[in-house]
């Protein structure tokens, strides 16, 4: 299971927040997957890959709510933790910055935070798509809930195109191997 955080709505599109809506779309737009089922109060499609069945899933309950969407579906496809691959911005890797993990703390990201509580682990995969920082002067909120700035986009777009060819790693090959193709050496 595939789940990208964001918030719902046309005012929430293209949004620093929603860039784990954006490579549920990516991932969508390659696989062929044109049709999504409500369920559980998120969206949800589905594909293969080697053979591999896996969900897109884009919880619909607003970001800081997405564990109560995210356990009811892996409640209902009776799926370990370790199965469910969360895709969500995160303010502190610089912009198109991927970062894979298997498991570990939120890092202030309030709908990983939730996901981890309402499965009450620590681990659940997840790949964080760097956002950046906000400026001075600019509240947290305002930022991730902001588009990205033009000087901005071509590296978002590249790393929306990186994270989708993670998850078909991830589904195809594994967490280690994903993790090796996604991360970036430290600077």
């Amino acid at each position: 299971m595939v789940v990208g955080l964001g918030n719902p709505g046309k005012q929430y599109e293209r949004t620093r927040h929603n860039v784990g809506f954006d490579v549920l779309s990516q991932l969508a737009d390659w696989h062929g997957v044109s049709s999504f089922k409500s369920q559980f109060e998120a969206v949800v499609g589905e594909f293969s890959i080697a053979g591999n069945k896996a969900l897109l899933v884009a919880p619909q309950t607003y970001m800081n709510l997405s564990g109560r969407s995210v356990a009811a579906l892996v409640k209902f496809f009776k799926l370990p933790s370790t199965d469910v691959m969360v895709v969500c911005d995160d303010m502190n890797l610089p912009v198109g910055r991927l970062r894979m993990r298997g498991s570990g703390s939120a890092g202030g990201q309030k709908g990983l935070q939730d996901i981890i509580q309402s499965l009450s682990t620590q681990e659940v995969p997840r790949l964080r798509v760097g956002v950046g920082r906000p400026p001075a002067g600019f509240s947290a909120a305002d930022y991730v809930l902001g588009r990205f700035r033009s000087d901005d986009s071509e590296l978002i777009s590249q790393a929306v195109h990186f994270a989708a060819k993670g998850i078909e790693c991830w589904i195809q090959d594994g967490l280690e191997i994903a993790m090796n193709q996604v991360n970036a050496p430290e600077e």
